[in-house]
């Protein structure tokens, strides 16, 4: 019942002064929604809980350390933290991807985080800008495959019913078309991940 009455703070500041128990109190306290949180991005019991333990193990060293300053701000700090950890583990794990230069290479997974901030919503909507106007660079017929293929969403076998060709042909100016891009791309030195 006690934990239920003292505030966030006040426990943050007992623990600073050497008391364990209040930040047992805190995690049981805010469990269930950063745990929460944390799965419903990764999606992945155990690895929400690894980083929900790299979010009190980084919680407890900036506390022990004194560079706490959110006063009864607690629960959004934490919050912050384990969304930064989050990102952090996608990028580890290249979920959010690195330009790199092969075939495969799909210049539209750059733009599909879903964690975005007002920073990264910015920076979001400048690589979109960037990729439009590389786009607008390509010769006709590769633009034209490409903005069916990743706009309209239509296959390959639409997009040759569509063009009059064939879906060799359409696959031929899909792969060309992303190999200008990437060669766009270096001239401009454009960076594609946020």
């Amino acid at each position: 019942m006690e934990s239920k009455v003292i505030t966030d703070s006040v426990l943050v500041s007992n623990y600073i002064y050497g008391n364990e128990k209040s930040l047992e109190i805190l995690i049981i306290r805010h469990k269930q929604r950063i745990f929460g949180f944390i799965q419903s991005k990764v999606l992945d019991r155990e690895v929400a809980e690894d980083i929900f333990q790299d979010t009190f193990i980084k919680v407890i060293n900036t506390l022990k350390k004194g560079n706490y300053n959110e006063e009864g701000k607690f629960l959004p700090w934490v919050m912050r933290i384990a969304h930064n950890l989050v990102i952090d583990h996608f990028r580890r794990n290249k979920r959010i991807p690195k330009f790199n230069n092969t075939d495969d290479f799909d210049i539209f997974s750059v733009i599909s985080d879903e964690v975005l901030n007002v920073e990264k919503q910015l920076i979001q909507n400048q690589i979109l800008d960037d990729v439009k106007e590389l786009i607008s660079e390509l010769p006709d017929d590769q633009k034209e495959v490409l903005l069916m293929r990743m706009y309209k969403d239509m296959s390959f076998k639409e997009i040759a019913e569509n063009t009059n060709v064939s879906i060799n042909t359409a696959l031929g100016r899909m792969r060309y078309a992303l190999i200008n891009l990437r060669k766009l791309v270096d001239k401009y030195q454009i960076s594609l991940v946020n």
